[in-house]
């Protein structure tokens, strides 16, 4: 029988408690004592010659107090001065904005030095770095993760003659000792430049990294010293890049073996515990969870891991889940994705070279398949939330007779069941494909908006006709151009003249800024032969079945909600507008429909 080692997930300890250890610290070293375990190897006459142009000055920690009057009792509890003037920091202000993607304005950090007094009788300082973060404030999650991992804990030098030859040979040597510089700047607020580094590995101090501070504006010698961060730091990123492959696993590996369900998000379990309640190994098990941990989606805590709020939206039983999507990204999808060269070579889908037919097939093919890909649909379903509010679907709600909703190729249902719940005098048409035509009904009566919906086993060429409002949701991304004007064609067709058409896609920016979109763009192309667009090539297609785009609304997860009306249906100023909006151009005198 092989034996099991339990691993114990690191204690976080609190901020007075990180606190008294600094305050400790930085009371019985000094620089001779600290430059020989924070870089190995250096010999005597190296030691003599850095010591003679610094000294220690401090040990740097950051806190974060729920408010003022909390600080002031923690420097008070662990005997430090409680009237230090405090001053913004601008340099781990910005680490911080960049590490947890928050905007500078958001972290209010702030800098304080109390004094202490070393055995040898020397005056240093803790430096001090404080973020009030008040209880239930979204900044939670930063400090959590900070307070864990130390990122801006350091030991300091300050350079007594900061000349910028000497401010170049201590880089130097630093450098050759194994220490790597990790970004700096300069602080108008105090008028001092800080040069950051990471400690050796073999390096002894429990620190991690380490400062040179130099009184004045030194931005000339810093220079070179954040460009050897940013060419390393290049690399590092890339390489964080090219594993995402990686993350894409874990998240299905974890959410296949419902391993977030056997996890609660107030109390920690081990690893072991964890391992034996869903059949997996320990110590892999353990890896996993360390690496989800760098994710922010368990957290550790003294009984093991935890489960944060991003990782419990992995729940199977979940009302928001994503599980579905993690295992279609993780399973099908990421399978076809490995076939993206085909694609980017012929302008083919991946998953047909892969699977020798296309997803829709396939799936029909295996039903085990059609319900994920179902239930991944549906898991985008927060998408739709605001449509109940859309002035179409209100102004059909408020008519004396009941209106009909046209859901085109609507899967499960999920869309058109959130319409009828929210508006009980809708009556709902759902065309689908036979196989999922009974997994809607069921989902439709589950939902209690059965008896106001009628099913209609078919394809696009089989729209309703009378509707009076029709949806296609997240539909023409599938298909290329000329199918998709067959398919707005049918729905021209079956439309009387005043109907309104809502189309639910991810807009392509016309900027070409960071967008959804584009990354869904790419997985259309590769996995379904489809493809994302901007609102002109909407409105030019819709133009094209004789259909004109009069409006268009954001929706939550960088969707559009585009509204579309025959064009017999829409006065010339309208139809300029909706032209204008589509190609960026602002049209003068004429106001949005659906603002």
């Amino acid at each position: 029988m092989t034996a099991t080692t339990t691993t114990a997930a690191p204690v976080i300890p609190d901020d007075a408690a990180r606190l008294r250890d600094s305050v400790d610290f930085v009371r019985e070293q000094d620089a001779t004592t600290l430059l020989p375990l924070l870089l190995p190897g250096l010999d005597a006459v190296e030691l003599r010659a850095v010591v003679d142009r610094c000294r220690f000055s401090h040990a740097a920690l950051l806190v974060f107090p729920r408010a003022p009057q909390d600080l002031r009792a923690l420097l008070a509890g662990c005997g430090l001065a409680t009237d230090v003037p405090a001053r913004p920091s601008v340099v781990v202000r910005d680490r911080l904005a960049a590490r947890h993607r928050r905007t500078a304005a958001e972290l209010d950090v702030q800098i304080l030095r109390p004094p202490v007094t070393g055995t040898d009788g020397a005056t240093r300082t803790v430096e001090l770095f404080t973020l009030t973060v008040p209880p239930g404030s979204e900044l939670t999650r930063v400090a959590e993760q900070e307070r864990a991992r130390e990122h801006e804990a350091h030991l300091a030098f300050e350079v007594a003659t900061p000349d910028p030859l000497v401010l170049r040979g201590m880089c130097a040597l630093f450098a050759r000792h194994g220490a790597r510089a990790d970004g700096g700047g300069y602080n108008p607020h105090e008028d001092g430049t800080v040069f950051y580094f990471t400690a050796p590995a073999g390096a002894k101090a429990g620190y991690r990294r380490m400062e040179l501070y130099a009184p004045g504006d030194h931005r000339d010698v810093l220079a070179a010293h954040l460009a050897e961060h940013r060419s390393r730091e290049s690399a590092e990123t890339l390489l964080r890049l090219m594993t995402g492959a990686w993350t894409t696993q874990a998240l299905a590996v974890f959410a296949e073996l419902r391993v977030p369900d056997a996890m609660d998000t107030e109390a920690g379990i081990s690893a072991e515990a964890l391992a034996r309640s869903v059949g997996a190994d320990p110590e892999s098990l353990t890896t996993l969870l360390r690496y989800l941990a760098m994710l922010d989606v368990v957290a550790s805590d003294r009984d093991g891991f935890r489960l944060t709020g991003l990782g419990a939206l992995l729940r199977a039983d979940g009302p928001e889940s994503v599980r579905p999507l993690a295992l279609m990204y993780g399973g099908p999808f990421y399978r076809s994705f490995g076939a993206l060269g085909h694609t980017v070579r012929t302008g083919e889908a991946g998953f047909d070279h892969l699977f020798g037919e296309n997803h829709f097939d396939h799936f029909a093919r295996h039903p085990e398949l059609a319900d994920l890909f179902d239930r991944a649909m549906a898991a985008g379903a927060r998408m739709f939330e605001p449509l109940t509010a859309h002035p179409v679907i209100t102004a059909a709600a408020g008519r004396p007779e009941p209106a009909t909703v046209v859901d085109v190729a609507g899967g499960n249902g999920a869309l058109l069941g959130r319409l009828l719940t929210a508006h009980p005098g809708l009556h709902g048409v759902l065309l689908e494909r036979p196989h999922v035509v009974e997994a809607a009904r069921r989902s439709l009566e589950a939902a209690g908006c059965g008896e106001r919906c009628t099913y209609r086993a078919g394809d696009f060429a089989a729209v309703p006709p009378g509707g009076d409002v029709y949806l296609l949701s997240r539909i023409l991304h599938d298909w290329d151009d000329e199918r998709c004007r067959e398919i707005l064609r049918h729905c021209a067709r079956a439309m009387p003249a005043g109907a309104d058409l809502l189309i639910v896609e991810r807009v392509l920016p016309a900027d070409d800024s960071v967008s959804l979109a584009t990354a869904w763009d790419l997985h259309m192309r590769c996995n379904v032969g489809g493809r994302e667009r901007r609102a002109d090539h909407y409105g030019r297609l819709l133009a094209d079945a004789g259909l004109v785009l009069v409006g268009s609304a954001p929706l939550p997860l960088e969707g559009s909600v585009l509204h579309a009306r025959k064009a017999a249906a829409v006065p010339a100023p309208t139809r300029a507008a909706a032209y204008g909006r589509s190609a960026g151009v602002a049209v003068p005198g004429v106001t949005r429909p659906d603002s």
